[in-house]
């Protein structure tokens, strides 16, 4: 289950069957949808690939997403959601499909699954980039920083002192 993302699209008999897009009818909310996965590592091999993945030859668990995507998950069992970064944080609804609880503080209690690409050892964390939130602040407190100094009239770099 969760190896396929055809879409289940039937005709409609009856006055109402003009009222469903056709199968090929093209759907706009595919490169939003593909974006998602990406950001949130949802880069699995699609079937009928086997679930391997692309950077170090090993098996991971492969599920299907909201996003229509498949995401690659380490075949540990469920843990902490504290223990992993946000925005890796995987869980498995009650019809197996994967979604990711995104960049939220998890409740008290509450376990998830690895992304492959978290523990893949043929990624660097640099690639991988597993703390992308702290990123996003580091900017914002560089630019903060920078027009702060600005506004104050600090010069924008000390003097060699010697």
């Amino acid at each position: 289950m969760g190896d396929t993302h055809e879409p289940s699209l039937f005709p409609v008999p009856g006055p109402d069957s003009h009222r469903q897009p056709p199968v090929d009818a093209p759907r706009p909310w595919e490169s939003v949808d593909r974006g998602q996965a990406a950001r949130d590592g949802a880069t699995g091999p699609e079937p009928p690939s086997r679930p391997i993945c692309p950077h170090c030859g090993l098996a991971g668990e492969r599920r299907l997403t909201y996003t229509g995507q498949h995401v690659l998950l380490e075949p540990l069992p469920a843990i902490s959601a504290h223990l992993v970064p946000g925005g890796h944080r995987w869980h498995i609804d009650s019809g197996g499909q994967a979604w990711n609880s995104g960049l939220e503080e998890p409740p008290p209690g509450t376990t998830c699954r690895v992304p492959h690409q978290l523990a893949c050892p043929g990624l660097t964390l640099d690639e991988i980039k597993p703390w992308r939130w702290l990123d996003a602040v580091r900017e914002e407190n560089a630019c903060r920083a920078r027009r702060q100094a600005e506004e104050d009239g600090f010069p924008g770099a000390l003097p060699d002192a010697g």
